[in-house]
């Protein structure tokens, strides 16, 4: 295997925890009965993905929550508060994790997000950990929501290798989901299923890479 030089790491349960079963059961409470075809760990309806590409704000978001339901008479905050259920936290140790491979990798962030929990998670960080953003672990961010691309499409893992200028065979990609790992190592990268099992420290000290 090539000397791994560059770490690209998704977001949401690989640093940021999430909880697809709080998700499905704050949905169910909305009104929303086959949750599982209209939003899930493995796909979701056309909603989801326009907005996590930055195609609708979260005004149309939220509309498109009430057609979904047929309940017009949703408020904002309950969308909202439901949309955010599935969001846990940073574990404690997690951020020294990330700057201490910046310190020996060129390292970056590659995150299927949106507007509502892109805000979120960041107030979340703030709060608890008193930083900004994620900008200070990594060489460079990309969230779906902000680059008009997403996950498992080809384009926004190009996007990334195109202007930091990677060598795929020097690249490891670390995901939660199978179907974003599957377009990566088509394109060449190292890559490695983050799970509850296997989670981030464990699948580096796996590569040596700590």
């Amino acid at each position: 295997m090539e000397k791994i030089k560059n770490i690209v790491l998704d977001y949401g349960n690989v640093i940021f925890m999430i909880d697809f079963i709080k998700l499905k059961g704050a949905f169910t409470q909305l009104g929303i009965a086959n949750v599982d075809e209209v939003f899930g760990h493995h796909g979701q309806s056309a909603l989801f993905d326009d907005f996590d590409k930055g195609k609708i704000d979260a005004r149309q978001f939220r509309d498109g929550i009430r057609e979904i339901t047929k309940n017009h008479a949703l408020t904002d905050t309950q969308i909202d508060t439901a949309w955010n259920s599935l969001l846990i936290g940073v574990p404690e140790g997690y951020h020294e994790l990330l700057l201490s491979l910046r310190d020996k990798y060129r390292t970056f962030l590659l995150s299927n997000n949106n507007a509502i929990h892109y805000a979120y998670c960041m107030k979340a960080i703030q709060e608890k950990y008193a930083v900004a953003d994620n900008s200070g672990f990594f060489e460079k961010t990309y969230y779906s929501h902000l680059v008009g691309m997403r996950k498992p499409d080809a384009e926004i893992f190009e996007l990334l290798m195109a202007e930091q200028q990677l060598k795929p065979e020097e690249t490891l990609f670390v995901d939660d989901s199978p179907q974003h790992l599957a377009t990566a190592k088509q394109l060449g990268w190292h890559t490695a299923l983050c799970t509850k099992e296997k989670p981030l420290q464990l699948i580096l000290e796996e590569f040596g890479l700590l």
